[in-house]
């Protein structure tokens, strides 16, 4: 015991030394301003320098671009409205929290959470909470969005703390982004990059977007209580009692008994009629040459459609309880859904400025490459080579968030790699997966790590990076390990990662 002890004391001192020095840190808006300042300082040293280096995938040469000379000037100026406007987290939150802000406006999530979620045994209220998190990334990024704020919601009406639940459900959907129990978006987006690697070595291959799913979904069901233990065991003991305030919750009246019914009504109507866009061979939903769903304007509209899946069960559960009684009741409620998201708009801003001035100088790219070429100089084989891969990975992710852009980069050079080793690009593909996922809780190029900390400083205004960063940093760690020895025993036991997902290449 009192090892186990002594061990989390360490741990926690860790934390402890991590909050205070990233407290120290200036507020989330400067250190955005900072960063972009120290982007184009090295974008001008390393450009003079004549830094390049070369694309695996094209044999292309790519420079460090100077940002600072006059035609970098230029191009700051002329782009900065556009790239404030065109910031895909801007519009996707503004959007989709036109509809969740309505449903916290109107009494319709608390009504839901009376009369479902705080009756349920309170022994799978939060593992449900995470697996519904993890499973949110089929959606791609709008389950960032939407699920942190309700969890933490459901915290304060539970008596735990928010932001406990806010970080929870970030870390689960960002850090479990590639874990999943069905096939999203992002399985066919990287296996293209894989065959395309693969297609170095192996002209003739082809690569399936489900090679990875059994490993996948098995990784779900292991994400799940490892997310529960760091809330409950490291997250909330250092968070304390949350000492601000709460919402007493009443009994649910008939009316909102009423309410409620309506809405689920209209809940059901609005999911009918997407289902039958879409499951007709020639619904409309489905991608029009391919006849798919996993790319498809179904998948392109689901920011409006979540915005739409709130709106109109919002609108009539208002109208039912009279929280609605008028236009000018409707106009209230959606502007003060908006009025909390002033910080957002002005991180948002920035972090665009700063995030166009990194993919213009190049430095990520370049960075990315000289990473691959140091691990393959290191000469490591079988799970030690792996593990180094995903540590690059994760690493690679505070340079380039996009998991197709690092992919780009990464799959022409390790996928023949590892392949010339005997090694299937399934095995690869997996390993890269694990490594884009992990770190993702805790990068701030990951745009919707600025809209966590936000929601978190409604909660606590003096909220500092290093606090919110010691909530996110437990889930990381643990997401790490667990996944990495997940992997390790994978490998070693031979077992597929899914259809045509071998782990050793036939020969």
């Amino acid at each position: 015991m009192e090892i186990k002890s002594e061990k989390r004391g360490l741990f926690n001192r860790f934390l402890d030394f991590i909050e205070k020095y990233g407290n120290r840190l200036p507020d989330p808006v400067m250190l955005f301003v900072y960063i972009a300042v120290i982007i184009l300082i090295c974008s001008a040293i390393f450009g003079a320098l004549g830094t390049t280096a070369i694309n695996p995938g094209t044999g292309e040469e790519i420079k460090v671009v100077n940002l600072l000379n006059g035609d970098g000037l230029i191009m700051i100026l002329t782009n900065l409205v556009k790239n404030f406007t065109s910031f895909p987290p801007l519009g996707l939150v503004l959007v989709v929290m036109l509809g969740v802000g309505l449903a916290e406006s109107t009494g319709l999530i608390s009504t839901v959470m009376k009369t479902t979620i705080l009756n349920a045994p309170k022994k799978i209220i939060l593992p449900t909470i995470v697996l519904v998190a993890i499973l949110g990334n089929a959606a791609a990024d709008a389950a960032m969005v939407v699920l942190p704020p309700i969890v933490a919601m459901i915290f304060i009406a539970l008596g735990r703390h928010p932001i406990a639940g806010l970080a929870a459900a970030y870390a689960s959907v960002a850090g479990g982004f590639s874990a999943n129990l069905i096939l999203s978006v992002l399985d066919p987006l990287v296996a293209g990059f894989t065959e395309i690697g693969a297609q170095i070595y192996d002209p003739s291959y082809k690569a399936n977007p489900a090679m990875n799913y059994y490993f996948l979904a098995f990784s779900t069901l292991v994400l799940v209580p490892v997310a529960v233990f760091v809330t409950t065991k490291i997250v909330e003991p250092r968070l304390g009692k949350y000492e601000g305030i709460t919402e007493e919750l009443e009994e649910v009246t008939p009316a909102e008994k009423k309410g409620l019914l309506w809405a689920a009504l209209s809940v059901a109507v609005i999911l009918g009629t997407v289902l039958a866009l879409s499951i007709p061979e020639n619904g409309i939903f489905r991608h029009p040459e391919t006849g798919g769903l996993t790319v498809s304007p179904l998948m392109d509209s689901l920011v409006p459609l979540m915005m739409i899946l709130f709106l109109v069960p919002s609108i009539i559960y208002g109208k039912i309880v009279k929280s609605i009684t008028n236009s000018k009741d409707f106009a209230d409620h959606l502007a003060k859904a908006m009025s909390g998201m002033g910080m957002y708009i002005v991180i948002a801003f920035v972090a665009a400025q700063m995030i166009a001035y990194f993919n213009w100088s190049n430095l990520g790219p370049i960075v990315a490459i000289k990473g691959a070429e140091t691990l393959e100089a290191l000469g490591l084989k079988g799970v030690p080579l792996f593990i180094g891969f995903i540590i690059v990975a994760a690493l690679i992710n505070f340079l380039i968030a996009s998991s197709s852009a690092k992919w780009a980069i990464l799959a022409p050079v390790f996928v023949p790699m590892f392949m010339i080793m005997g090694y299937s690009p399934a095995l690869t593909q997996a390993a890269y997966r694990i490594g884009d996922s992990i770190t993702n809780p805790i990068t701030p190029m990951l745009a919707y790590f600025a809209i966590a900390l936000t929601f978190a400083k409604k909660y606590n205004p003096k909220m500092g990076i290093g606090t919110f960063m010691t909530s996110l940093l437990p889930y990381s760690i643990a997401f790490a390990i667990m996944w990495i020895l997940l992997f390790a025993v994978w490998y070693l036991l031979g077992i597929p990662l899914g259809p045509e997902g071998e782990i050793f290449l036939s020969k």
